[in-house]
């Protein structure tokens, strides 16, 4: 329920919430639009975000609330054939925020993780919503300004902390994101901006370092990512910038530094060291061998066809998008905690995305044809104390990178 979730938080501190996300998160500016998108429960939050966007000047906050049990509906009862489809008129939506330069702010999760335990996991990989293609092309164009932030629902704290009554697994998980997002600081932006100062400097570590791939080792992992010549860390090292010059933090809380592989140049074989959310099917016991770039068997101890569906979406789908680095000592990590949420599980692991590829870390306009394109993007972790990255370097030598998720550089 609405009042249970919120509940656990002190309305000051839901207030001051909401102003982090507006302000350093996406930066709302005067006379902007601003998307606002969450699960129905994340009401309290989204009226607050609403409230302080307008009295920063915002033009108009358009708010978009996603209903978990109707996309089950969806999946459990609709024709077979209709699975696939995707209302155009949402796509359409997202590149008419990119013409306005608008912002869009998304509490996330849009679906509980698990929420989809019991459904045919074929089917539940068909309906991809309410991620659409579009988004990749918003991101890729600078025309946003984005954050996705988390909202703690009753479903999804109950997953992450199991032995717990209800009541007691909000307020624990709340307490989580209180303390990952910052808030728990005199002055959270000034936090946050340090932190993203710190992730900067090791960003631009790695890039004078000039690595040709990665190479990740560990317990069923021996994979090496191969790197595009111009591909680096510290173009996208914690915040981003607008083409129209708005800084914003496209994830809040973060922790990683990512760049855009090699689509051509990944080989070998991974365990995700986390379970994975795809759309509300938790797929646990990941394990992904490549060849030549893509993903040529996936299998897993649960789900794995909704991945495997999510990979068979288009030529793409199979290959990487994204490869990021994140050591274990920050809050995330450093809380030991499987969220069983994308966005705070990439933050506490290194992980990499089949899919989509970002264009903004490419330095060299004529990397850029070479990058990744598909209608997925979806990451996977594969970072753990028990899990190596070292860099190639473009001679060929080897340096550790990660050890016991510690920065060797």
């Amino acid at each position: 329920m609405v009042s249970d979730t919120v509940s656990a938080v002190e309305e000051d501190l839901l207030n001051r919430y909401a102003e982090l996300i507006i302000g350093l998160g996406a930066n709302v500016q005067p006379d902007q639009v601003v998307a606002v998108e969450g699960p129905l429960e994340a009401a309290p939050l989204v009226r607050r975000i609403a409230r302080g966007a307008y009295e920063r000047g915002a033009r108009y906050v358009d708010v978009v609330y996603f209903d978990a049990q109707v996309k089950r509906i969806r999946i459990e009862a609709s024709p077979d054939n209709a699975l696939d489809w995707v209302p155009p008129w949402l796509g359409r939506r997202l590149l008419d925020l990119g013409e306005l330069d608008a912002a869009r702010i998304v509490l996330t999760p849009f679906v509980p993780p698990g929420a989809l335990e019991g459904l045919d996991p074929e089917r539940a990989g068909r309906d991809r919503l309410p991620t659409v293609p579009e988004l990749f092309k918003v991101v890729d164009d600078r025309s946003v300004a984005w954050t996705v932030s988390p909202f703690v629902t009753e479903a999804w704290a109950q997953l992450v902390f199991p032995e717990l009554d209800a009541a007691a697994a909000v307020e624990a998980l709340w307490h989580d994101v209180i303390h990952v997002c910052r808030l728990d600081e005199p002055d959270a932006v000034a936090a946050w901006e340090h932190r993203i100062d710190e992730i900067w400097q090791v960003a631009s570590r790695l890039d004078e370092l000039d690595l040709d791939a990665l190479h990740f080792v560990g317990p069923g992992t021996d994979l090496t990512v191969g790197l595009l010549p111009s591909s680096r860390f510290a173009r996208e090292g914690g915040s981003s910038t607008t083409r129209t010059g708005i800084k914003h933090m496209p994830n809040l809380p973060t922790e990683e530094l990512y760049t855009t592989p090699d689509p051509e140049r990944t080989d070998g074989y991974v365990a995700s060291t986390k379970p994975l959310d795809v759309g509300g099917a938790i797929v646990r016991g990941l394990r992904v061998r490549f060849d030549g770039g893509r993903a040529v068997e996936i299998d897993a101890d649960a789900n794995a066809e909704a991945l495997r569906r999510r990979c068979g979406t288009d030529e793409g789908a199979a290959r990487l998008g994204e490869v990021a680095l994140v050591d274990g000592k920050s809050r995330i990590g450093r809380l030991g905690r499987t969220f069983f949420n994308t966005l705070l599980d990439e933050n506490a692991a290194s992980h990499i995305a089949l899919g989509a590829a970002y264009a903004r870390p490419i330095a060299d306009p004529a990397d850029l044809p070479r990058i990744n394109e598909s209608q997925i993007h979806v990451d996977f972790m594969v970072g753990s104390d028990d899990v190596t990255v070292s860099g190639v370097t473009r001679g060929g030598a080897e340096l550790p990178l990660l050890v016991g998720e510690a920065w060797q550089i």
